[in-house]
């Protein structure tokens, strides 16, 4: 087990750091129960960190930061039962390389694979599609170092503690492993279009229904809306031309958005023609290809942001309003509006949790002032029972956050029971979490 003292840590959003006493790096799990036993004899806290994909300070620490990126890789393959056991540690993208290898596929993923396993599941990343759920809830089983440092293996007839690990946000303890319930890989069939916004919010309820994972973007101070339909095929694949793909995913995706944003930051008036410009109403391609290159997208240009979830029915009446918003500001926002939906799952503190849902999520460039246009969404969010994203941007606590969600009573039994002292809380758990009355023992 690696060790090193005071790293100053940044997340990949570079709106979050921290100081810890030292960082670790578990090889193994005697390594997990060891940390736990220092973090209660030096009265230290231990927080595990993956990839540094959260907007929050749900990583943040200055007691002992767990990094667990060598417990990783594909443990076991249950081709019987499409189940797999995997490393919490092991990054998205190699986890689907692994998975394509064995012939399987995850149901549903987030269009980011830079995540770890642990981190992605622990804040309820979720992909889109109403007939579809989060990578939370294809969990089947989870091994993991609790507040006494024992190993504990959780499974669908441990209750409350199986639905609370689903999607614990690094409040239960060290995930070690995860079992997830796959299925045979498949190719997705892409359509990628663009409209006048109006009209894709026009016929969206139907687009969802009668598709497999469609999501929408509207960019700010234009009409101009980005329709994205992916179903299942057994068409054999046909990738976009190799140009066509550099161009659409390097030059204007990343490269060019780039620029785009670091004009915007400099000129703010020109952003809706620097969009209008690249975006042209009728622009459409389609494509082939196995779902995780479909799923997931290169993200390099770096950005914060917040995503609420809102109860499916008053998805596009939420919208309307953030869009009003955003339209009165005052303040030019260069990225745009991302719209998905995701059928109900019944992990505890998932943001679908007991309610299909659709969610809007909101970004801007890094170093870009947020916080009159993040506020007013959140106020927004509230008037339909809004659930942030564990990992993206919020000011909710845990008195705002318990009506929420129909099994907060259920997850905090579970919490007392794995860890009543707050060995894995940090100050953003405490805040979200707890009630203003705990105290660390």
């Amino acid at each position: 087990m690696a060790t090193s003292s005071q790293t100053t840590w940044r997340n990949w959003g570079r709106n979050q750091t921290a100081v810890p006493a030292d960082v670790v790096r578990p090889t193994s799990e005697a390594d997990l129960e060891a940390i736990v036993g220092r973090g209660v004899a030096e009265g230290r806290t231990v927080k595990v960190v993956g990839s540094g994909h959260s907007f929050t300070d749900i990583a943040c620490t200055d007691g002992l930061m767990v990094d667990i990126a060598a417990l990783s890789g594909i443990r076991h393959v249950d081709t019987t039962n499409n189940q797999v056991t995997v490393g919490a540690g092991t990054v998205l993208a190699e986890l689907n390389a692994g998975l394509a290898d064995f012939g399987l596929a995850l149901p549903n993923l987030g269009d980011i694979d830079a995540q770890t396993l642990a981190g992605a599941t622990s804040t309820g990343t979720h992909g889109t599609g109403e007939r579809y759920q989060s990578i939370s809830a294809a969990i089947v089983g989870a091994r993991l170092a609790t507040g006494d440092g024992s190993m504990l293996d959780i499974g669908p007839g441990d209750g409350e503690r199986f639905d609370a690990v689903r999607a614990g946000i690094g409040a239960l303890g060290i995930l070690s492993e995860i079992t997830l319930q796959c299925e045979p890989a498949f190719n997705l069939h892409a359509v990628e279009s663009t409209h006048d916004i109006d009209e894709v919010i026009e016929t969206f309820d139907e687009t969802a229904a009668s598709n497999e994972h469609v999501e929408f973007y509207w960019f700010p101070h234009t009409r101009t809306g980005q329709l994205k339909v992916n179903n299942r095929t057994d068409e054999p694949i046909a990738r976009r031309p190799k140009l066509k793909a550099f161009l659409n995913d390097e030059v204007l995706s990343n490269a060019g958005f780039e620029v785009l944003n670091r004009i915007g930051r400099r000129r703010p008036r020109t952003i809706p023609s620097l969009i209008n410009a690249v975006m042209k109403p009728g622009d459409r391609f389609e494509f082939v290809a196995p779902s995780a290159e479909v799923f997931c997208s290169p993200r390099r240009v770096r950005f914060v942001e917040m995503e609420y979830a809102v109860p499916r029915e008053h998805l596009l009446e939420a919208f309307g309003r953030v869009r009003s918003h955003i339209e009165s500001l005052g303040q030019p926002i260069s990225f745009p509006l991302e719209v998905r939906v995701l059928g109900q799952d019944d992990t505890a503190l998932g943001t679908a949790s007991g309610r299909d849902s659709g969610y809007i999520a909101c970004h801007v460039y890094r170093g870009t002032s947020h916080e009159a246009y993040f506020a007013g969404v959140e106020r927004i969010m509230a008037d339909y029972g809004g659930r942030p994203h564990w990992g993206k941007l919020h000011r909710q606590s845990a008195e705002t956050l318990a009506p929420l969600y129909p099994k907060w009573d259920a997850f905090q039994r579970v919490l007392s029971d794995l860890d009543p002292d707050g060995h894995f809380s940090n100050p953003y758990l405490d805040r979200v979490l707890r009630s203003t009355g705990f105290s660390k023992r």
